[in-house]
């Protein structure tokens, strides 16, 4: 694997690659460590609906680059403190859920930029020990990913991505699923999550923005020919419950479950 440090996912997007992802809802700096030296092109911390709180993911985002990756962090909400903190603790990328306007997107890109590309306070603690012109790099290393998951970012789609400074978005199947009268899941073949996809990938495409989304190994080729490029492939929760599952399954000789399709 190429080195974190230095290689970013902003370089790897510039350089027109796919990034495959995996996802920690767990507040664990070993699953963390783990996760990261299978090879993921970058391991996301979700502090918004997983189960780790500020001093977990410091230790995580740790381990995430111990085992070779590059640690990005899902912050629970669109507020500029928890986003600095993240950066600060080493996150190279943070995905910011439930944006929906273009002012809003505007407030994720303000809090991960120093001036004047922004409004982020300097203070790198951890971020600044591993690089030491940080400073002068952040602007350029952190990758600012908001969320359109919902029929509202998408009626606002073109101005959200019209803003400047955002490099990828990321699709929460689940909410936009939800938002649209559908089930909480990917809805592949309902007309509706169909069409919402395409859309965002051609406005993506048009505004030079990365596509990304939440999937599954199952599920990553397709979305890969749909045109993303930022795609989450394994959840560590699932990923445990589904393994053991099968085990125990195949143990009892009886029909293995199916259960790494589900998503969050």
């Amino acid at each position: 694997m190429s080195n974190p440090a230095a290689d970013t996912l902003r370089s790897q997007w510039a350089a027109g690659k796919v990034t495959f992802g995996a996802w920690l809802t767990t507040p664990s700096p070993v699953s963390a460590e783990a996760a990261a030296r299978v090879g993921f092109d970058y391991v996301c911390v979700d502090t918004q609906h997983g189960a780790t709180d500020y001093q977990t993911a410091v230790y995580m985002i740790q381990a995430i680059l111990l085992g070779g990756s590059r640690p990005i962090v899902r912050v629970p909400w669109n507020e500029p403190g928890v986003i600095g903190k993240m950066l600060d603790a080493g996150a190279i990328g943070v995905v910011v859920p439930m944006v929906n306007t273009a002012r809003e997107a505007q407030a994720v890109v303000r809090a991960c930029r120093y001036p004047p590309l922004g409004e982020r306070s300097f203070g790198p603690v951890m971020a600044g020990m591993r690089t030491p012109d940080y400073a002068v790099e952040a602007n350029e290393r952190v990758a600012v990913i908001p969320m359109i998951e919902t029929a509202e970012a998408l009626s606002n789609l073109d101005d959200i991505l019209a803003v400047q400074g955002l490099d990828a978005i990321y699709v929460g199947p689940a909410d936009l699923s939800l938002s649209l009268g559908l089930r909480p899941a990917n809805n592949d073949g309902r007309p509706e999550f169909d069409a919402a996809l395409d859309r965002i990938v051609a406005a993506c495409r048009d505004a030079g923005v990365v596509p990304g989304i939440h999937a599954s190994g199952a599920l990553a080729l397709r979305r890969v020919e749909r045109g993303f490029a930022m795609v989450t492939v394994a959840n560590d929760l699932l990923a445990m419950r589904a393994a053991m599952t099968d085990e125990l399954a195949e143990a009892r000789g009886v029909e293995k479950s199916g259960e790494n399709a589900r998503i969050y």
